[in-house]
């Protein structure tokens, strides 16, 4: 599937702006941001999936993430308009594996990708479980061929 196809699959999961606060010495946007932009994108993303605050909440159910790589690609400045684009890539037993997609909302351009894998939590016992089968399905129903930059 072709990088254009694939992301016109994608779900948006977050959209705001980069403040001056958010720019470190060289006057971009630090990497520190752009992981807290992916990590709102995360919970929206799950919650599309059926893994709501209110549903993990009362299942005593976690997520953690256990694995993150992020490839950089432009700059964001301040006053750029940042959206997050998000699907699945994989569904396991009891993890999901899941790609954000985070361009200038404004140009288009990619300003950043990232994929990551989260495992689902019994947090009674602090151990791994299943996700539950209506949240997996409603997951592979988002899984996309996405090309990754590496």
């Amino acid at each position: 599937m072709t990088e254009a196809a694939a992301a016109s699959q994608l779900i948006e999961t977050y959209r705001g702006a980069v403040y001056p606060w958010h720019c470190d010495h060289m006057a971009h946007m630090n990497v520190m941001w752009y992981v807290g932009k992916f990590d709102e994108a995360t919970w929206n993303l799950f919650a599309h999936v059926g893994l709501t605050p209110t549903m993990l909440r009362g299942a005593d159910r976690g997520m953690a993430a256990v694995d993150q790589r992020i490839a950089y690609q432009n700059e964001l400045h301040a006053g750029d308009i940042v959206a997050v684009s998000s699907a699945v890539i994989a569904v396991g037993k009891t993890s999901l594996k899941f790609v954000h997609d985070m361009r200038n909302a404004e140009t288009g351009a990619a300003a950043a990708v990232t994929l990551l894998t989260a495992v689902h939590l019994d947090l009674k016992v602090r151990k791994p479980t299943a996700l539950p089968s209506a949240i997996a399905d409603r997951a592979r129903a988002l899984i996309v061929d996405y090309k990754l930059p590496w």
